[in-house]
């Protein structure tokens, strides 16, 4: 299956913890031509990562003419922002920490969120995952019976 991200807009949040990598992910971003919208937070004063999930989710499930929305979102590990993330139909937010993961969560999951950890992981790694992450295709088969259940799992 062709679909990727590499034409989408690309939908970030963060909490404090989270704000500086999420800074520097879109500048990057925004640097190869993408479009990058900011939904919060908006600087370093302690905020509740729960708080910045949904905007992004929003965005992400809207239905769009052309490419699929995507989302990226930060804490400081990454753990508590996509558990929140996965609390919403409709979402499949991967963490991912290297290549290998932000790979096998496109071909295998067909995840439409990625979680990165602000205080785990480097820019320039962070940069590598982003970019596997919005270029990578959905492989489908029986990987797509598999994404089915766990939409079947949702409440």
């Amino acid at each position: 299956m062709a679909d990727t991200y590499a034409n989408s807009v690309v939908y970030m949040s963060s909490d404090h913890a989270g704000f500086d990598l999420k800074v520097e992910i879109a500048e990057y971003l925004r640097s190869q031509g993408k479009q990058v919208v900011d939904l919060g937070c908006h600087n370093k004063e302690r905020v509740d990562y729960p708080d910045f999930v949904q905007p992004v989710a929003d965005k992400v499930l809207e239905e769009t003419v052309g490419p699929k929305n995507v989302g990226i979102v930060v804490c400081g590990s990454g753990i508590g922002i996509s558990i929140a993330a996965n609390k919403i139909k409709g979402i499949r937010c991967a963490l991912c920490h290297d290549h290998y993961t932000s790979v096998m969560t496109r071909k295998h999951n067909d995840a439409n969120v990625l979680a990165l950890g602000g205080r785990t992981t480097g820019i320039e790694i962070a940069k590598d995952i982003v970019d596997v992450f919005l270029t990578t295709a959905f492989e489908g088969n029986q990987h797509a019976v598999r994404v089915a259940k766990i939409h079947q799992l949702e409440v």
